[in-house]
Protein backbone atom coordinates (compact mmCIF):
# COMPACT_ATOMS: atom_id res chain seq x y z
CA UNK A 1 0.00 0.00 0.00
CA UNK A 2 0.97 3.49 -0.96
CA UNK A 3 1.14 4.90 2.63
CA UNK A 4 2.98 2.30 4.05
CA UNK A 5 5.80 2.56 1.46
CA UNK A 6 6.17 6.37 2.17
CA UNK A 7 6.31 5.98 5.73
CA UNK A 8 8.69 3.66 5.79
CA UNK A 9 10.35 5.42 3.41
CA UNK A 10 10.22 8.31 5.68
CA UNK A 11 11.75 5.88 8.44
CA UNK A 12 9.53 4.36 11.01
CA UNK A 13 10.27 3.23 14.48
CA UNK A 14 8.04 1.68 17.72
CA UNK A 15 4.83 4.48 18.15
CA UNK A 16 5.23 3.86 21.87
CA UNK A 17 8.09 3.64 23.71
CA UNK A 18 10.05 0.27 23.92
CA UNK A 19 13.08 -1.01 25.26
CA UNK A 20 13.67 -2.50 22.07
CA UNK A 21 15.36 0.35 19.74
CA UNK A 22 14.83 -0.01 15.74
CA UNK A 23 14.16 2.46 12.80
CA UNK A 24 12.83 1.40 9.56
CA UNK A 25 13.19 0.52 7.26
CA UNK A 26 15.26 -2.14 7.89
CA UNK A 27 17.95 -3.72 6.56
CA UNK A 28 19.34 -7.00 6.15
CA UNK A 29 22.31 -7.34 7.79
CA UNK A 30 25.08 -9.27 5.52
CA UNK A 31 27.65 -11.73 6.73
CA UNK A 32 30.45 -11.31 8.28
CA UNK A 33 28.61 -9.03 10.53
CA UNK A 34 29.33 -9.71 14.45
CA UNK A 35 25.79 -8.93 14.92
CA UNK A 36 24.91 -12.36 13.11
CA UNK A 37 26.92 -14.54 16.14
CA UNK A 38 26.13 -11.52 19.12
CA UNK A 39 23.99 -12.90 22.35
CA UNK A 40 20.62 -12.38 21.58
CA UNK A 41 18.14 -11.47 24.67
CA UNK A 42 14.68 -12.74 25.65
CA UNK A 43 11.87 -10.69 24.39
CA UNK A 44 10.74 -9.01 27.79
CA UNK A 45 7.93 -6.33 25.96
CA UNK A 46 5.22 -7.73 23.67
CA UNK A 47 2.01 -5.83 22.17
CA UNK A 48 2.38 -3.07 20.00
CA UNK A 49 5.82 -2.21 20.13
CA UNK A 50 6.74 -6.01 19.00
CA UNK A 51 4.18 -5.75 16.53
CA UNK A 52 5.37 -3.25 14.81
CA UNK A 53 8.98 -4.60 14.37
CA UNK A 54 7.29 -7.69 13.46
CA UNK A 55 5.06 -6.25 10.82
CA UNK A 56 8.69 -4.62 9.52
CA UNK A 57 10.65 -7.97 9.81
CA UNK A 58 8.10 -9.51 7.36
CA UNK A 59 8.10 -6.08 4.83
CA UNK A 60 11.86 -6.62 4.87
CA UNK A 61 11.82 -10.27 4.27
CA UNK A 62 9.61 -10.18 1.28
CA UNK A 63 11.25 -6.77 -0.44
CA UNK A 64 14.21 -9.61 -0.45
CA UNK A 65 12.29 -12.48 -1.67
CA UNK A 66 12.78 -14.30 1.67
CA UNK A 67 10.49 -16.68 3.71
CA UNK A 68 12.07 -16.20 6.88
CA UNK A 69 13.84 -13.63 9.10
CA UNK A 70 15.48 -13.75 12.61
CA UNK A 71 15.72 -9.72 14.41
CA UNK A 72 19.64 -10.22 14.37
CA UNK A 73 19.47 -10.26 10.48
CA UNK A 74 18.52 -7.03 10.92
CA UNK A 75 21.10 -5.91 13.70
CA UNK A 76 18.28 -6.27 16.67
CA UNK A 77 19.92 -9.22 18.72
CA UNK A 78 16.40 -10.22 20.54
CA UNK A 79 14.91 -13.61 20.64
CA UNK A 80 12.65 -12.92 17.58
CA UNK A 81 11.83 -14.46 14.28
CA UNK A 82 9.23 -13.84 11.78
CA UNK A 83 8.50 -16.45 8.82
CA UNK A 84 6.43 -17.68 6.15
CA UNK A 85 6.69 -20.59 4.45
CA UNK A 86 5.07 -19.14 1.50
CA UNK A 87 6.77 -16.30 0.92
CA UNK A 88 4.34 -14.11 -0.17
CA UNK A 89 2.90 -11.19 1.14
CA UNK A 90 -0.75 -12.46 -0.28
CA UNK A 91 -0.26 -15.18 2.01
CA UNK A 92 -0.68 -13.19 5.53
CA UNK A 93 -2.26 -16.19 6.94
CA UNK A 94 0.98 -18.30 6.58
CA UNK A 95 2.82 -15.78 8.60
CA UNK A 96 4.02 -16.61 12.28
CA UNK A 97 5.53 -14.61 14.86
CA UNK A 98 7.68 -16.32 17.46
CA UNK A 99 9.37 -14.32 20.60
CA UNK A 100 11.64 -16.23 22.90
CA UNK A 101 11.23 -19.82 20.88
CA UNK A 102 12.58 -23.10 22.30
CA UNK A 103 13.11 -26.62 20.64
CA UNK A 104 11.17 -29.10 22.50
CA UNK A 105 11.88 -32.28 20.90
CA UNK A 106 12.98 -32.97 17.48
CA UNK A 107 11.25 -36.17 15.38
CA UNK A 108 13.48 -38.86 14.21
CA UNK A 109 13.23 -38.51 10.38
CA UNK A 110 15.90 -35.74 8.80
CA UNK A 111 15.95 -34.40 5.08
CA UNK A 112 18.18 -33.05 3.00
CA UNK A 113 17.49 -29.80 1.21
CA UNK A 114 19.69 -26.43 -0.51
CA UNK A 115 19.01 -23.41 1.75
CA UNK A 116 20.14 -19.98 1.01
CA UNK A 117 20.34 -17.42 3.62
CA UNK A 118 19.50 -13.26 3.07
CA UNK A 119 22.55 -12.46 5.12
CA UNK A 120 24.16 -14.69 2.58
CA UNK A 121 23.15 -13.54 -0.64
CA UNK A 122 23.68 -15.73 -3.37
CA UNK A 123 25.32 -18.78 -1.38
CA UNK A 124 23.23 -21.85 -1.11
CA UNK A 125 24.19 -24.93 1.17
CA UNK A 126 23.17 -28.71 1.48
CA UNK A 127 21.88 -28.80 4.96
CA UNK A 128 20.51 -31.84 6.95
CA UNK A 129 17.24 -31.15 9.84
CA UNK A 130 14.65 -33.08 11.21
CA UNK A 131 11.41 -32.97 9.34
CA UNK A 132 9.49 -32.24 12.31
CA UNK A 133 10.17 -29.88 15.38
CA UNK A 134 8.00 -29.62 18.39
CA UNK A 135 8.58 -25.76 19.59
CA UNK A 136 7.55 -23.77 22.75
CA UNK A 137 7.10 -20.09 22.71
CA UNK A 138 5.35 -16.69 22.94
CA UNK A 139 3.30 -14.93 20.87
CA UNK A 140 3.47 -11.13 19.97
CA UNK A 141 1.18 -10.58 22.88
CA UNK A 142 3.34 -12.87 25.01
CA UNK A 143 0.75 -15.66 25.37
CA UNK A 144 2.79 -19.19 25.47
CA UNK A 145 2.31 -21.64 22.55
CA UNK A 146 3.37 -24.67 21.71
CA UNK A 147 3.13 -26.79 18.68
CA UNK A 148 4.90 -29.44 16.30
CA UNK A 149 5.60 -28.10 12.76
CA UNK A 150 6.69 -30.09 9.81
CA UNK A 151 8.32 -30.47 6.35
CA UNK A 152 9.54 -27.23 4.68
CA UNK A 153 7.70 -24.99 7.82
CA UNK A 154 9.88 -27.04 10.19
CA UNK A 155 12.82 -26.43 8.04
CA UNK A 156 12.39 -22.60 7.63
CA UNK A 157 11.65 -22.73 11.92
CA UNK A 158 15.05 -24.11 12.48
CA UNK A 159 16.92 -22.37 10.00
CA UNK A 160 15.68 -18.70 11.96
CA UNK A 161 16.56 -20.43 15.35
CA UNK A 162 20.02 -21.01 14.31
CA UNK A 163 20.18 -17.08 13.72
CA UNK A 164 18.74 -16.87 17.51
CA UNK A 165 21.44 -19.08 18.46
CA UNK A 166 24.22 -17.10 16.66
CA UNK A 167 24.87 -20.19 14.26
CA UNK A 168 25.16 -19.84 10.74
CA UNK A 169 25.05 -22.56 7.87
Amino acid sequence: DLNREKSRAAGTGPSVPSSIKWKGPLEIVKYPDPKLRAENKAIVEFGTPLQELADEMFETMYDDDGCGLAAPQVGINYRLMVFNPEGSRERKDTEMVLANPEIVSYGEEQDWFREGCLSFPGLRGDVERPTTVKIKAQDVNGKDIEFELHGFTARVFQHEYDHLQGTLF
